[in-house]
């Protein structure tokens, strides 16, 4: 058993060093398998630019080496719903990797869209590897102009 002499103790340590020397684990830990670099699933996919004018809401969304057959597209109240699957790549039976970086698999992304859309016009299409979604705004939320009537 070690003697600690009086004076030899630290002078003060805050209980909550403990909780964040765990915190910080925990950070790196999940950067390490899940983070940028990290050798874990990929951030998030597909990534998206969301904008709109005054008629619809666009959404493209980058889903390279996805067959249009293998993406489902769907709106569901205010929320835009885009699942697929890559399928992954085949390669002969002597073949050996030095990077394998491409992921395949299944996915989904859920997106809040940022106005009510009329679900029975809904497009969307696949144009070297770009999904592009075009939804059509509800009616009540588009503007509208207002006369003003003199006297």
């Amino acid at each position: 058993m070690a003697i600690i002499r009086f004076g030899d103790r630290p002078f003060f340590r805050s209980p909550w060093s403990e909780f964040e020397r765990m915190r910080r684990d925990m950070d790196a830990l999940l950067q390490y398998w899940g983070g940028e670099g990290g050798r874990g699933e990929a951030m998030v996919y597909p990534l998206l630019n969301i904008f709109e004018d005054k008629d619809s809401i666009y959404v493209y969304g980058e889903v390279p080496g996805v067959l249009p057959e293998n993406l489902d597209v769907s709106v569901e109240g205010e929320t835009l719903i885009i699942k697929g699957e890559r399928k992954p790549w085949q390669a002969g039976e002597d073949v050996s990797f030095h990077r394998r970086e491409i992921q395949s698999g299944t996915f989904s992304r859920a997106v809040t869209l940022p106005t009510k859309v009329n679900t029975d016009r809904v497009e969307a299409r696949v144009v070297d590897g770009i999904l592009s979604v075009t939804l059509a705004k509800a009616e009540e939320v588009k503007p509208r102009q207002v006369e003003i009537k003199i006297g």
